[in-house]
């Protein structure tokens, strides 16, 4: 489970601490979700509870269906503030108080701003002669200007703005945009020439004769373009962003030793000359004169521990991005280039071709042509100021499909202290993941595959460690074990089914056929294949994929999970399908 469902019981006298092959019917009236006082902004909530089969439940005195073994989990909307839901049965009741906050501009009465939207709301460096917008929402119909730099510039009311939904809407299918008249949200932009601190920007709301001054919480600055700072990024993997926070995508990871040109700054984040954006604290800055530039000559290769790794000789390090495609990869290189007359590349086990083009003034394409659609993982790291991308090779099958060359790792979400989701008993996602993910292993292992585990008990086990495992070991293929649930808006009475998370091209095949294959063998319903930013799809050391095998919080389906036989048809069907897969690629 990897959204953000939270998880705590109202009543219950004991956490199940051994893996339970089938769940026991409950003894009394439970809710294991929503906790008493949640807050959340949804227009509606799911009440996720059981109770004995016997006797009616009823949810402020509307009876509720329930699933064979007595599951419940009804939706009910929600008005704006607080909402009480009286759940009983025969002499029991449990109330649960729900308060729904509305997010709404914080404007005084009559001529005002909202304090927290003036930006900047942290300081910023923009360079010369870059276009730098400026926000405001304040009172409807007020003329609003900004005064910053020796400019004054007028604010104009958005007459019509479209809000996005958060990325989690598209499991709940409500990720459709939303067109509304927003008066309320004023903005300009302008360019400034010179460079030097501007300082903060002093906002001017003139109302019915009413005049008020406001000033943002950050400041601008304009950089010399001809004078930046220099970065070198000194983290293993510096994660590299579209925008300057962690709700913008990630790019390719900059390996340890990138150095680039700061273009700009918000907060704790950089820009960097190539355009992505890293954290200040995963970057040094360095004593360099010049802008990083270099030019690139001859590129060898080599083979090593069932790798060929290409060698990229740089004068220094510079930011890089991959692209998968279809039978191909691209490495691009910034800052770069090109006095290329030799490029030494024997026949390869995957590389049938490399080709490479100057696309711009400083920036150099290298694509691989593939000699198989099926990429099993790359690294990239630099040695000195050389590039060094290794490319894996294929797993090696004997003719009669021995698989003792093949590796799996196996992990368990969830663990210790990290409960999950929790199903309509009270029992948790940590628990039915790790059964699922031993009874796997033993399946794989009657095939003669080498299983690795991050976790073989309940034990807390952080992301960056099983992220760490699986770059350290670098297996064939890489399988997190997780059931799912939903934000509060969704339907846990009609959501259920598989679910495949990828997140590099070269695990959308594995997610895709595993999908389908489970569906259809074990006549399950789909959830769906989903591409997702998620820590253990984000692994490119070897295809990476993040398994969701059913809903927690369906009644009906969280019977089929916790059923022990079902579960060895499953980690069976799992076993099956990966054979298949990995003998067909």
């Amino acid at each position: 489970m990897h959204k953000n469902y939270l998880h705590f019981p109202l009543i219950l006298s004991s956490i199940l601490t051994v893996i339970a092959p089938v769940q026991a019917q409950q003894s009394k009236l439970f809710i294991a979700y929503p906790p008493n006082n949640h807050q959340t902004t949804s227009e509606q909530i799911f009440i996720i509870g059981s109770a004995p089969i016997t006797g009616q439940v009823s949810i402020n005195n509307q009876p509720i269906n329930r699933s064979p073994q007595g599951n419940f989990a009804p939706s009910f909307p929600l008005k704006i503030g607080d909402n009480f839901f009286k759940v009983t049965q025969n002499n029991q009741v449990i109330t649960i108080k729900v308060t729904r906050n509305q997010v709404t501009a914080n404007i005084p009465q009559g001529a005002g701003f909202d304090l927290n939207s003036l930006t900047p709301v942290t300081n910023i460096s923009r360079l010369q002669n870059e276009l730098v917008c400026f926000q405001a929402i304040a009172s409807k119909n007020a003329q609003v200007t900004v005064n910053i730099g020796n400019q004054n510039i007028s604010l104009l009311p958005n007459t019509y703005s479209v809000n996005l939904p958060e990325n989690s809407a598209i499991l709940t299918g409500k990720n459709q945009e939303i067109t509304n008249q927003n008066e309320l949200n004023y903005s300009g932009c302008t360019r400034f020439n010179n460079a030097g601190n501007l300082g903060k920007a002093i906002y001017n709301l003139t109302l019915n004769g009413k005049t008020i001054k406001q000033e943002s919480q950050g400041s601008l600055a304009i950089i010399n373009q001809n004078k930046s700072e220099i970065i070198e990024v000194i983290s293993n993997k510096g994660v590299a962003r579209t925008g300057p926070s962690t709700n913008y995508s990630r790019l390719t990871p900059l390996p340890k030793g990138t150095i680039a040109a700061v273009t700009g700054k918000e907060g704790d984040w950089l820009r960097l000359d190539y355009g992505g954006w890293i954290k200040l604290e995963e970057t040094k800055f360095i004593p360099l004169n010049n802008p990083p530039q270099s030019i690139i000559r001859s590129v060898t290769s080599r083979k090593i521990n069932n790798e060929t790794e290409i060698i990229f000789p740089l004068e220094i390090p510079v930011p890089v991005t991959i692209n998968q495609g279809e039978k191909s990869l691209t490495l691009r290189l910034y800052n770069t280039t090109a006095q290329t007359d030799t490029i030494k590349l024997d026949d390869d086990p995957i590389i049938k071709r490399l080709d490479w083009e100057q696309k711009e003034d400083n920036v150099i394409e290298y694509t691989f042509l593939l000699k198989s659609e099926q990429l099993w993982g790359y690294d990239l790291r630099y040695e000195g100021t050389s590039l060094i991308l290794a490319l894996r090779h294929p797993p090696k099958l004997s003719n009669n499909n021995n698989f003792q060359g093949i590796s799996i790792l196996i992990d368990p979400g969830h663990g210790g202290n990290e409960s999950g989701s929790v199903g309509p008993s009270g029992y948790p996602e940590k628990e039915v993941n790790l059964a699922v993910s031993l009874l796997l292993k033993k399946e794989l292992e009657t095939k003669g595959i080498k299983v690795f585990m991050t976790r073989e008990i309940d034990k807390d086990v952080s992301l960056g460690e099983r992220v760490e495992m699986i770059n350290t070991l670098k297996p064939t293929l890489a399988l997190s074990v997780h059931y799912n649930a939903l934000p509060d808006n969704g339907d846990a009475v009609n959501t259920k089914g598989m679910g495949m998370f990828w997140f590099n091209p070269q695990a959308h095949n594995l997610s895709v056929f595993l999908h389908n294959y489970l569906v259809e063998n074990l006549k399950r319903p789909s959830y769906g294949v989903f591409w997702n930013n998620l820590a253990l799809t984000r692994p490119h050391s070897t295809p990476s994929v993040l398994m969701e095998l059913g809903f927690m919080i369906n009644p009906d389906e969280f019977e089929w999970i916790t059923n022990r036989n079902e579960q060895e048809k499953l980690a069976k069907a799992i076993a099956n399908g990966l054979v298949e897969w990995i003998i067909d690629n």
